[in-house]
């Protein structure tokens, strides 16, 4: 055991991000089950995240939150295959792509599209169509932002190499592609549905994919 501690909500697209690198990085660890939208939050949750979000993860008594920084801290603090990029560039892209996801797509995709599109209608609760249609139109942009930083004919988002760009991204737009809106919308960017089909058959994917 690694003597690591994930404390995560089985259906947030940010504790499924962290699930995906320690999934490809081989790491074993504990895993803790919290609800951030229960009231109130468990016991002490906020000694570990003040702001009663997930995930937060504690390795050996050093407790870390912000999936971005705990990303970055799982890819160097373990062994394994490296997920960050060697050439400048290539790192850069990672990090715009990371923020592309944190800072505009996460509401769209998931808090509009799947929310109302796809979870709210499978627990008994109305959806709100015009909700829909401004989270598609947002998204809209943010695919068509994601397919131009692509480059052409490359495996993985930022190049041939798997990164913490392809972990950041998958979870957010596979959560958009379970409501019909959403895959009828990403299949018309060819480039960045054929990376999301291929990378919805990769192993860790399976492993982790969160059910409803």
């Amino acid at each position: 055991m690694s003597g690591l501690t994930l404390h995560a909500f089985e259906h947030s697209v940010y504790s499924w991000i962290v699930r995906l690198a320690l999934a490809e990085k081989g790491i074993d660890y504990a895993y803790r089950e919290v609800n951030p939208f229960a009231d109130p939050v468990p016991d002490g949750y906020l000694d570990l995240h003040p702001f009663r979000r997930v995930p937060v993860v504690d390795h050996d008594g050093f407790r870390l939150y912000e999936t971005a920084a705990i990303l970055r801290y799982i890819d160097t603090a373990f062994p394994g295959v490296s997920l960050e990029p060697e050439d400048a560039d290539k790192s850069a892209r990672m990090s715009q792509i990371i923020s592309v996801m944190d800072s505009y797509a996460y509401w769209p995709l998931v808090r509009q599209v799947f929310s109302h599109g796809y979870y709210r209608p499978r627990v008994g609760e109305a959806p709100d169509a015009a909700v829909i249609k401004e989270g598609l139109c947002r998204s809209r942009t943010v695919l068509g932002a994601l397919e131009d930083l692509i480059e052409k004919d490359a495996s993985f988002l930022v190049g041939h190499s798997l990164s913490l760009a392809d972990l950041h991204a998958f979870p957010m737009i596979d959560y958009f592609a379970t409501a019909e809106e959403g895959v009828l919308l990403l299949a018309e960017f060819r480039m960045l549905n054929a990376w999301y089909e291929q990378f919805s058959a990769r192993d860790t994917v399976i492993a982790t994919r969160p059910t409803f």
